[in-house]
């Protein structure tokens, strides 16, 4: 079991917006601590996005001191005693200390408290029922100091019971799993993940949208989609059969090439192997328009691509643009039954960053000036001397581009 740092000396912790907004807070009889993911984070030594607190003091308290310290505060979720106060133009959530009296799945309805412990129990993982105060002291009231130093995942209590009080907890088991945990998942958790997929049905598809999203950037993501797949709950999420070969080859891909992850493209090598598959993606998950457009792309031919060291290629990458080459690229290869050293394989790969795709030179003047009148005809003439002069592999000599002119306008002042 690793040692875990001492946050002490922690500068966040000790000046600067964070420390400010804590000593305001933490005094009068009030308690203020750091709670979450940003106590987590410290400990295990990863990045920091965010610092939430919790208080006993109640949101017109917060609300007051903030004020009175020339902090901004917002009442972004008061309902749930939330107060987003901006020190520095840094924001920061600041929320009582709550129970759950009575639980509707996302819902609950709540009451303010002052016991930490409590708080800390209605919390999803044990490693996220963490809280740190200004001098540095970890509380931790369920052992998760211990799962955290094991890289362990474990539900607070009751597994089944805390997946009842919100189904996505399933999907953030696993996340937080390909995050954070190391070694198998724990059982107790997984069973009852099993026992309670259903509840997936549920919950809206944009939040669960997010929760796959960010598992399929996870650094642990391959093997815990391999058993989310065992246990049916990835084929439930997707609505099909998951290809986790090519995820797992698209990963190694992007490792080997320095290529930065893509959670979208990682989708695809995922899910996607026709054109449906990305419609359905699209329904499934609540995808943006973008995203769905490049699952499309993904789905268009990706099995048609291949090394050829052509004009082919650069034809490729003109018709698609380097984004969408390189999402259909890497997915073609890592479908393909060649491994990451591939020299042919990895010069396609590379094409972007060796070829500037040129732009088309001719315009409407070119024809308009060779008698093609405007409308449909002018279309044609322009799409038609594109296409000649992708064929041509992009000539850029005067002679030529006159010459490709000349024939497309001609095409396109014959009668049909």
């Amino acid at each position: 079991m690793s040692k875990l740092p001492n946050l002490a000396q922690a500068g966040w912790l000790s000046e600067g917006p964070l420390a400010r907004l804590l000593a305001t807070l933490n005094r009068d009889g009030e308690e203020a601590r750091v709670v979450g993911g940003a106590v987590r984070n410290a400990l295990l030594g990863e990045p920091i996005g965010e610092f939430d607190i919790a208080t006993t003091a109640e949101p017109q308290e917060v609300t007051r001191r903030a004020t009175a310290a020339g902090f901004k505060p917002v009442p972004t979720g008061i309902a749930h005693g939330t107060i987003t106060v901006v020190v520095a133009g840094r924001p920061f959530e600041v929320t009582t200390l709550r129970e759950d009296v009575e639980t509707f799945g996302r819902h609950a309805n709540v009451r303010f408290g002052r016991d930490w412990k409590a708080d800390a129990e209605r919390r999803d993982f044990t490693m996220n029922a963490l809280s740190l105060s200004g001098d540095g002291r970890v509380h931790d009231y369920v052992n998760g100091l211990d799962d955290l130093a094991a890289r362990r995942v474990r539900f607070i209590g009751d597994p089944s019971k805390r997946i009842e009080e919100d189904y996505l907890r399933i999907l953030r088991f696993f996340r937080f799993h390909a995050s954070y945990g190391h070694g198998a998942h724990d059982a107790e958790g997984l069973h009852a993940c099993i026992l309670g997929r259903a509840g997936l049905d549920q919950l809206s598809r944009e939040r669960v949208r997010m929760e796959i999203i960010k598992l399929l950037l996870a650094p642990h993501a391959v093997p815990t989609l391999a058993v989310m797949t065992e246990t049916g709950i990835l084929p439930g999420v997707l609505g099909g059969v998951p290809y986790l070969a090519s995820f797992a080859n698209l990963a190694k891909l992007e490792a080997v090439m320095g290529i930065t992850p893509d959670p979208v493209r990682r989708l695809g090598a995922l899910a996607v192997a026709v054109v449906e598959d990305a419609n359905r993606l699209l329904q499934r998950l609540r995808l943006s328009n973008s995203e769905h457009a490049q699952l499309l792309s993904i789905g268009d031919g990706w099995w048609r691509v291949s090394p050829t060291g052509d004009h082919a290629e650069r034809a490729l990458l003109y018709r698609l643009g380097p984004e969408r080459f390189t999402d259909r690229v890497l997915v073609s290869w890592s479908r393909a039954s060649v491994g990451t050293a591939d020299d042919a394989w990895r010069a396609l790969a590379t094409l972007p960053a060796r070829w500037v795709v040129p732009v088309f030179p001719l315009k409407a003047q070119d024809f308009l000036k060779r008698g093609v009148i405007k409308g449909p005809a002018l279309g044609a003439a322009l799409d038609a001397a594109e296409e000649a002069w992708i064929a041509q592999d992009f000539p850029h000599a005067l002679p030529v581009l006159e010459s490709i002119a000349d024939a497309a306008a001609a095409s396109a002042a014959k009668p049909d």
